[in-house]
């Protein structure tokens, strides 16, 4: 992965980036920073809201999904950044204990029109359970160089 660039990118090749549990510690802590609602700060009222207790924020869902992409997926010597997210979901919710996996799976690769040097890369990154149901997914838009000639 550490030498990764434009070319290697192959529309139709899946990757495995690996995995991540999600603890209740951490479900907690996100929340009360960036997104105080109930089912996801407050696991005793939780229990009685609209999804039957705790529930990770979708966006702290999206931030491990990122932890895992920028580990396994992006390419330290070719990752230029990104333009932009298309099509974010969070069909499932995530409790705690939940052992999140990510594959992310090449849907495009094209050469920049008007920067040689780098292609724009579309991926649909998607985050499973333990039982192979989707938590997240979403459209990734990256640019990476071209290999050296």
């Amino acid at each position: 992965m550490t030498d990764r660039y434009f070319e290697d990118y192959v529309p139709g090749v899946t990757y495995d980036c690996g995995s991540i549990e999600v603890t209740e510690a951490e479900i907690l802590e996100f929340a009360r920073r960036f997104d105080p609602q109930t089912f996801h700060v407050d696991p005793v009222a939780a229990v009685d809201g609209p999804y039957g207790g705790l529930i990770a924020s979708g966006w702290h869902t999206a931030s491990l999904m990122m932890r895992l992409y920028a580990d396994n997926y992006l390419s330290p010597v070719s990752s230029l950044g990104s333009p932009g997210v298309d099509e974010l979901r969070w069909p499932r919710p995530v409790r705690p204990g939940a052992v999140l996996s990510l594959r992310a799976t090449v849907l495009e690769a094209r050469l920049s029109r008007s920067k040689p040097d780098r292609g724009l890369v579309r991926t649909r990154a998607e985050f499973v359970d333990a039982e192979d149901e989707v938590v997240f997914s979403a459209s990734l838009l990256n640019f990476f160089l071209v290999r050296p000639a």
